[in-house]
């Protein structure tokens, strides 16, 4: 067998998704695929839809008359976009997420950028009250297309143990 398919009669396989809570090792790096470039509309759209109105992400004009010369993309779509290329690796079969902590926004993202993510595995233990389930903290890095770290974020997440989530069968 191998990860991501599980043969389910004769020449018939189901795709899988995700890691069980034993899967997880302290240390691991997952580089999340394929890479997501960022338009003009993502950014307005995200910015409006989250009542975020700082002219900064959707006004050329006064975009235009700070130190970045154009929009910026907004820094929670751009956490949101890296979360989302993280899931399939670290937290489709997640319970809940936890919380975000450290989050850094270290280099601007513009309209037409393209994010590459990766996620280190920092910790990881059993739950105390759900004995079913564990917990496991994750860095997030995204990287632009030039290979520049433009964020970083912990996330731990509540994991279901093999055989025990609800996609189990």
């Amino acid at each position: 067998m191998r990860r991501g398919v599980i043969e389910v009669g004769p020449q018939r396989y189901r795709e899988t998704y995700g890691r069980d809570y034993e899967e997880f090792t302290v240390g691991d790096v997952y580089e999340h695929r394929p890479g997501r470039t960022i338009t003009e509309n993502d950014n307005i759209w995200f910015t409006l839809l989250t009542m975020n109105t700082h002219p900064v992400h959707f006004d050329r004009v006064y975009a235009a008359k700070t130190e970045f010369k154009q929009p910026l993309v907004n820094s929670t779509l751009t956490v949101a976009i890296l979360t989302g290329m993280s899931v399939s690796d670290v937290s489709q079969k997640a319970v809940a997420n936890l919380g975000w902590t450290d989050i850094r926004m270290t280099a601007p993202v513009f309209a037409g950028d393209t994010l590459y993510a990766e996620s280190e595995v920092i910790e990881k233990r059993e739950s105390r009250s759900r004995p079913d389930q564990g917990l496991v903290t994750i860095k997030t890095t995204g990287r632009n297309q030039d290979g520049i770290t433009v964020c970083e974020f912990l996330r731990t997440i509540l994991i279901w143990k093999r055989g025990n989530g609800p996609g189990d069968e």
